[in-house]
């Protein structure tokens, strides 16, 4: 019977399944190298080796309401999209509500995992600690929870460039980079178009003489600002959207995207525009990069092909010259060396998992993977449902399909993502974040149930269906359910508009009127009918419209219940 849990690494992820490991009953046991918690998000004025690192002036892309922990909103006055530090604050602020520092052995290192001779019959794992004195411990585990995070080896290609070697500049990756002071008045190339290459661009394009932004296919850009200046993703990640992504073809779901984001800026005029449409790849999150476009401040380039002394050569011809720096943010590799080796299966020796989480391979499964997967969403609730997963698996409340049948799903997803993603190593990563949520949430027995929602609570439902899909949905019912959660779901944009109320200004406007409700509760009506009707279009129309008249009842309380900006 598993009691002991091993949890390596105290990020976000660390901190979620000791929190969760607790709540199920299980005696957690936090092995943290460094001397504090917060994992990446813990800023060092030096990187590390074999640890994370990120710059100074490192901004979260996913607001504080999509982000939070599920049972732990943000305090109100944090801004929506906050510095790491305050972040890292936040995290110490889930430690200590649920005291959870007491289970963490900082400056701790974990050498190596090992199953028991036994493995097959108890499930059971050696691991090996380096103590801060340099001294080495064996533990014996029932179960492991690999939180160790996968930005700790970077990639730095410089062998795939000729002339690197003469290059008279500096080259380095990003992982190194803390901020731009040692850049100014000089010319620096930016290698890649992910998030970290466009932050590092604008930061550094503020002191340099010149910055050029190299990018092998090109980016979708997106600020973090939407409609009325609320948060994207607030307005975005919804249930709603989530079917109407479904039901519409993806071409014209992509040409509505790229025409409303080509309005803010022409992605073709900019440079930026890439070789895929907007749904099919991530995005870069960036709100000053057209802005220093325009301003001449960074130049965009071709893909980097090769060094001439202090000249830069791009695949299409050019050259630049007097080159001082070239910052490489071309991503990491996923290692974790105290695994064992035979936990690597795929065909590039990476981690296979099953749904992003589960070697196939072990049988008992008594190991998973905390957040090796890339998603368009925010990190922490997703690791936070994997959590929630894992334990129930390891408890034998939730059961994985047979190896081959995993097998089969691994392969399945990847030649899906393949069709977007065509490096292997990246297809296998993505994962669709309100589906995966809710694959996980129906295996932990949390899922959202609409229906009855709908019948019990129509207010809440509406404000589940049609408002953004935050964390708290996930403890509204079932195991772990939390008794604030309908009320933090009703408050949610009190804490999104509290850090803007810094001045008091006359509010004249008025709430938007009672057929926006009425519309929007014949609309669920009818698609909530629809899924369950199986086709049969006359009978739906019949019994939508029936639904919709019992519905009128709560039509006044849904009304004046609404906050002046409302979710929906």
């Amino acid at each position: 019977m598993v009691r002991r849990v091993a949890v390596v690494g105290a990020g976000c992820s660390g901190l979620a399944c000791i929190k969760i490991c607790v709540d199920e009953g299980l005696e957690p046991v936090c092995f943290e190298s460094s001397d504090d918690i917060g994992g990446m998000w813990n800023f060092r004025e030096t990187p590390e080796p074999d640890r994370t690192s990120i710059y100074r002036s490192l901004v979260v892309n996913t607001s504080k309401e999509m982000m939070c922990f599920s049972d732990f909103p943000m305090p109100s006055d944090y801004p929506n999209f906050m510095h790491n530090s305050q972040l890292l604050q936040y995290f110490r602020l889930y430690a200590e509500h649920f005291d959870l520092l007491r289970y963490i052995n900082f400056q701790t290192t974990v050498r190596s995992v090992l199953q028991r001779p036994d493995f097959s019959l108890s499930g059971q794992w050696e691991v090996v600690t380096i103590n801060k004195n340099g001294q080495e411990e064996r533990h014996i585990f029932d179960a492991i929870l690999v939180c160790s995070g996968h930005y700790t080896h970077p990639t730095l290609p410089l062998s795939d460039f000729q002339g690197h070697e003469t290059f008279s500049g500096r080259c380095l990756h990003s992982w190194e980079y803390k901020d731009a002071n040692a850049f100014t008045g000089k010319r620096v190339v930016v290698v890649g178009t992910g998030n970290s290459g466009g932050d590092i661009a604008v930061e550094i394009s503020r002191s340099a003489e010149k910055t050029f932004l190299s990018t092998r296919q090109g980016a979708w850009v997106l600020g973090r600002m939407s409609t009325n200046g609320v948060p994207l993703d607030i307005a975005v990640i919804k249930r709603i959207n989530n079917v109407l992504f479904q039901l519409l073809p993806k071409t014209l779901v992509n040409w509505a995207a790229e025409r409303a984001l080509n309005n803010k800026y022409d992605h073709i005029l900019y440079g930026l525009k890439p070789k895929h449409r907007l749904m099919e790849r991530n995005l870069m999150i960036n709100d000053d990069l057209p802005g220093r476009i325009l301003q001449g401040a960074i130049v965009m380039k071709n893909n980097l092909e090769g060094f001439k002394d202090s000249r830069v050569v791009f695949e299409d011809g050019t050259v630049e010259k007097n080159i001082d720096a070239v910052v490489f943010c071309t991503g990491y590799i996923a290692k974790f060396p105290f695994l064992p080796s035979t936990l690597s299966e795929g065909p590039y020796e990476e981690v296979t998992l099953y749904k992003r989480a589960f070697p196939p391979s072990l049988q008992p499964p008594t190991l998973a993977v905390m957040g090796l997967f890339q998603v368009k969403g925010p990190l922490m609730p997703t690791v936070e449902m994997q959590a929630r997963w894992a334990v129930k698996v390891f408890l034998g409340q939730s059961r994985l399909p047979t190896k081959e049948k995993m097998l089969d799903v691994i392969e399945s997803e990847r030649r899906r993502n393949m069709q977007s993603y065509p490096c292997p190593r990246q297809a296998v990563l993505q994962v669709d974040y309100i589906p995966y949520l809710d694959f996980m949430a129906g295996e932990v027995g949390v899922r959202p149930k609409l229906l009855r929602l709908f019948l019990r609570d129509p207010v809440l439902w509406a404000k589940v269906f049609f408002g953004p899909c935050t964390p708290y949905q996930y403890r509204l019912s079932g195991p772990g359910n939390w008794s604030g959660a309908r009320q933090a779901i009703f408050t949610q944009w009190e804490r999104v508009s509290q850090p803007f109320r810094t001045r008091e200004i006359p509010d004249n406007t008025s709430k938007f009127g009672l057929c926006s409700p009425l519309m929007l509760t014949f609309t669920g009506t009818v698609i909530i009918v629809v899924l369950f009707s199986k086709g049969k279009i006359v009978t739906t129309l019949e019994v939508a419209t029936e639904m919709l008249n019992k519905s009128t009842v709560f039509l006044r309380e849904l009304w004046f219940s609404l906050p002046q900006n409302p979710d929906m």
